[in-house]
């Protein structure tokens, strides 16, 4: 069906397996190539991304115009324990960059929230979830675009972070 998209999430781990088949964004990107079909791609979650020990913008990068959808939540990035935290809750300056990567490749897919609202109020917690990203989306089209390549040549450390922090307190 090419009318279809189709989207695939990887996980590096189940809880009831123990083990699945595509557990890495690069292990799906190469599934996504393999398959060749311009309705064929992926749905990132941010808390399987951490679970992987991946940084999310790079695999946000990596992905791009194949990036059919993200799951906005944070965690403690432990294998195997998948929080779902509120988005930038634990990893800020993380969410952040994510959302800078999200606006660089011109994203245009589904934003989910995957968030476990387990002793808070699921409209809360939605309302928050909301709140954040546009917040970060706000921040990243703050952020000085001269500045941040500059930054990045220099390959300067306190330099970014100086940015990511002038950004949030916006």
């Amino acid at each position: 069906h090419p009318d279809i998209r189709w989207s695939l999430e990887f996980k590096p781990t189940d809880e009831n397996t123990r083990f699945f088949t595509v557990p890495s964004t690069g292990a799906a990107m190469m599934l996504v190539k393999e398959i060749d079909r311009p309705n064929m791609g992926l749905t990132l979650d941010m808390g399987h991304m951490l679970m992987a020990g991946e940084n999310p913008a790079q695999s946000i990068a990596m992905v791009g115009d194949k990036l059919f959808g993200i799951q906005l939540n944070d965690g403690y990035t432990r294998l195997a324990a998948e929080d779902g935290m509120m988005f930038g809750s634990i990893h800020p300056s993380m969410a952040l960059e994510a959302m800078y990567q999200l606006r660089r490749i011109g994203f245009k897919g589904h934003f989910y929230f995957d968030t476990f609202p387990q002793r808070t109020d699921p409209v809360k917690e939605a309302e928050y979830n909301i709140r954040r990203v546009k917040e970060f989306w706000r921040a990243v089209e703050k952020m000085d675009e001269n500045e941040l390549e500059n930054v990045a040549r220099e390959h300067d450390a306190l330099g970014a972070l100086k940015l990511v922090d002038d950004a949030l307190r916006r």
